[in-house]
């Protein structure tokens, strides 16, 4: 994707007003008309999952810094990881960080780490709630997440903290991955309805480092994750704004997840990143929701 293509869009998405540059690459504030626009494709996604009977839940944008231990989030992902560090210490410390700051010098190694991370996936906090055995027909929840992964970039559409609506599913494999296949069908003809060209593709998390690259390969493979892309900047490098992944037992394990049958549950998650689809939205329609197709606006204002 060419540079000036990412630029021209981002400064078209400032001057209507639909971001606000904060000065830091993939930090900014959105404008009210990119947050409605945001709010409408969160709630036509949610109606179309409606006659599914999912818990809903929320959770705040930190979680216990325990979870990413226990599932070695930091073997696969250490340079995504947004971990909260905080003051600890006494004055004569903290009379240290003005001294340093003053002097814009270093001061984080007076910080300490805390028991929270930022989260850095929509599905992390619901695992360690499902210790224990299963419902008998498993687990169907959804989550409205803050999503963190340190990867700052003036791409406007690679963000470092998101908002995701996510979809889980614990059960046993054969109802998590026919919930799977379903979502993948489901979730790309919501995105065409929108008058987005979607179209599913095979895909790997962007795993650390030489071990990463056989990871990546081995979930290619095995065909454990899936993407729904779509042209926002460019036809040639269309975004994921859509991802299926099949986790298998990684998090049943993990959490003492267990099912009826005393097997260790499977688990498989689908998200939205909500301002990826809402950037889509504006790149495919035009920066004036006012003026955008009937029937797309009868979706998202009915």
């Amino acid at each position: 994707m060419p540079e000036h293509a990412g630029r021209t869009f981002h400064d078209e998405l400032v001057a209507t007003g639909l971001i606000v540059p904060v000065g830091v690459p993939g930090v900014f504030g959105r404008g009210a008309v990119f947050e409605d626009v945001l709010a409408r494709v969160d709630a036509f996604i949610v109606r179309a999952a409606s006659a599914d009977s999912v818990e809903s839940m929320t959770f705040p944008p930190v979680i216990p810094r325990n979870v990413i231990e226990r599932t070695g989030y930091m073997d696969s992902f250490p340079d995504l990881c947004g971990v909260v560090h905080s003051f600890m210490g006494d004055e004569r410390s903290a009379r240290a960080i003005s001294k340093r700051m003053d002097a814009k010098e270093p001061w984080g190694d007076l910080l300490g780490m805390t028991d929270v991370v930022l989260n850095p996936a929509a599905c992390y906090p619901f695992y360690p709630t499902c210790a224990g055995v299963l419902p008998e027909n498993g687990r169907n929840v959804t989550l409205f997440a803050w999503v963190y992964r340190h990867e700052p970039s003036p791409e406007p559409t690679r963000l470092q903290s998101f908002r995701v609506r996510e979809y889980i599913r614990a059960a046993t494999p054969d109802v998590v991955v026919a919930w799977r296949d379903m979502w993948q069908e489901r979730g790309a003809a919501l995105l065409r309805s929108l008058g987005l060209s979607a179209r599913v593709a095979v895909a790997s998390d962007p795993f650390f480092g030489r071990a990463g690259k056989m990871l990546a390969a081995g979930q290619l493979d095995q065909r454990l994750k899936f993407e729904v892309l779509v042209p926002v900047i460019s036809e040639e490098s269309p975004d994921a704004v859509c991802s299926f992944n099949y986790h298998q037992d990684k998090f049943g394990l993990a959490f003492g997840i267990r099912t009826r049958n005393g097997a260790t549950a499977h688990t498989a998650c689908v998200g939205f990143g909500l301002e990826r689809v809402a950037m889509a939205m504006f790149s495919a329609h035009g920066f004036a929701p006012d003026a955008w197709p009937v029937d797309v606006r009868a979706r998202l204002w009915p």
